[in-house]
């Protein structure tokens, strides 16, 4: 069995080290530590994170590890941390596996027993969550939108009863046509934070509703540069609200039968009010 660099990390072990989203001052002393003495660096960009090793003067070797080679490289890494090497995976920022890779190496790890080691540091979602101002108790992370607007509209459909926060990561070429498909789904009033590159120079975190928040984006085209997180605030139900099941139920019901029974039945599919079920139809529907 192969002995590691330092008696800072253990023989055949994976250790999960967050690098920084932006300002490289918010990486921590362990995990430069880490990095510093393991026998290698499993990377999901190598060129990318040589620039972060080198600025950090550490000559740890890497070996790339993405998301079109994990699931095939995974047994290769396990059988070398199996011979004792220590390894650490990093990601080009924030936390492994959180919408990056690492999910295929890890959980073969835990399967196989061998010791997987994660350090606490920076992550985007946590860092916008603080800041946000919006409730915290309770959240989702649902990653990246979809690509395309029916599945981007389709999602929105599925959380828009949810009550936590949601939080979704987007790009820049697609901020404007995700928030005008949530806009669509959501309508104008939901409470919206945009967070931008965070601990960047040009960090923004900006919250409105919904509506306002799209026309404060068309104003400054600089506003929608960088990495984004988009945090919405959960539903919140009203006394009178009819839930989003009902009135999908209602909505589909009413392409093929008149109001009055569509309303009728799907009251008794769903034991609701049916006047309050007519009502919304007449003001929603016709």
């Amino acid at each position: 069995m192969s002995e590691s660099n330092s008696g800072m990390v253990d023989v055949a072990t994976l250790y999960i080290v967050p690098t920084p989203i932006g300002n490289l001052a918010d990486i921590t002393q362990r995990a430069l530590d880490v990095l510093a003495n393991v026998d290698l660096i499993a990377a999901e960009d190598t060129r990318h994170t040589s620039r972060l090793l080198s600025h950090f003067s550490i000559s740890t070797r890497t070996f790339a590890l993405h998301d079109h080679n994990e699931q095939q490289k995974a047994d290769f890494l396990i059988e070398k941390l199996q011979a004792g090497t220590s390894i650490a995976l990093v990601s080009d920022a924030g936390t492994p596996l959180i919408s990056d890779p690492g999910y295929h190496l890890v959980n073969r790890c835990r399967h196989a027993g061998v010791k997987v080691v994660p350090l606490p540091g920076p992550c985007a979602v946590i860092t916008a969550l603080s800041g946000s101002g919006l409730p915290s108790d309770r959240f989702s992370f649902e990653g990246f939108l979809p690509p395309k607007s029916k599945g981007r509209r389709d999602c929105f459909q599925a959380l828009a009863d949810d009550a936590r926060t949601l939080i979704f990561y987007e790009s820049p070429h697609r901020i404007n046509d995700s928030l005008s498909d949530m806009l669509a789904v959501l309508g104008p009033d939901r409470q919206v934070v945009l967070a931008r590159e965070l601990t960047k120079t040009y960090e923004t975190i900006h919250g409105a509703p919904l509506g306002e928040l799209i026309d404060w984006l068309a104003e400054d085209s600089n506003r929608v540069r960088g990495e984004m997180v988009i945090l919405v605030a959960g539903h919140r139900a009203q006394k009178d609200d009819l839930p989003g099941e009902v009135l999908r139920t209602l909505t589909l019901l009413a392409k093929e039968l008149p109001l009055k029974k569509a309303a009728a039945l799907t009251a008794e599919i769903h034991g609701a009010k049916k006047n309050a079920l007519y009502k919304w139809g007449l003001e929603n529907l016709e």
